[in-house]
């Protein structure tokens, strides 16, 4: 069917205007959202969502000389748009799961048992090197300086190797 058919069709708001358009431009709307999308299902949801949007903008638009531009431009910006918020939801689902895993590991600061927990260790740590002479407690602070040094190395390793 000719274009300028097709858009009568939309102007006197019959839905024939949406299957002619579908016969007639279907499989390369098609085409060019799954070349942005790289989705059969959701190329299909784009090229649905752009007969809908076809049929809310052309009565305000006339594109009689420029149809199949008029409806690849608007299926580009939906594929696009699908391609964004599939986007949003990896980051928001990463960032939720991130949280949620380090809510288990990591205290809140304002837990009260915790900073029982921290009152209680460190008496028991000060107890612990009060009983120590004082060449054990020397040693103890140079092999936990130590331990730390190489802890802080590996992780400089660790970061310069990722990259």
């Amino acid at each position: 069917m000719d274009d300028n058919k097709i858009i009568e069709l939309y102007f006197c708001r019959d839905e024939t205007a949406v299957k002619h358009t579908s016969e007639k431009y279907g499989n390369c709307l098609r085409a060019l959202a799954y070349g942005i999308v790289k989705d059969h299902q959701t190329a299909e949801e784009c090229e649905n969502d752009t007969y809908l949007e076809a049929w809310n903008s052309i009565p305000p638009h006339e594109p009689r000389n420029y149809l199949y531009a008029f409806l690849a431009r608007i299926t580009r910006h939906i594929s696009l748009d699908c391609c964004r918020k599939r986007g949003r939801l990896k980051r928001r689902a990463y960032i939720s799961e991130l949280s949620a895993e380090m809510e288990q590991c990591i205290p809140a600061p304002d837990d009260m048992e915790c900073r029982i927990d921290d009152i209680v260790l460190g008496q028991a740590i000060n107890e612990f090197l009060g009983t120590l002479s004082e060449e054990k407690e020397m040693f103890l602070y140079v092999a936990t300086g130590i331990w730390i040094l190489f802890q802080t190395l590996h992780d400089v390793f660790l970061f310069l190797r990722a990259k």
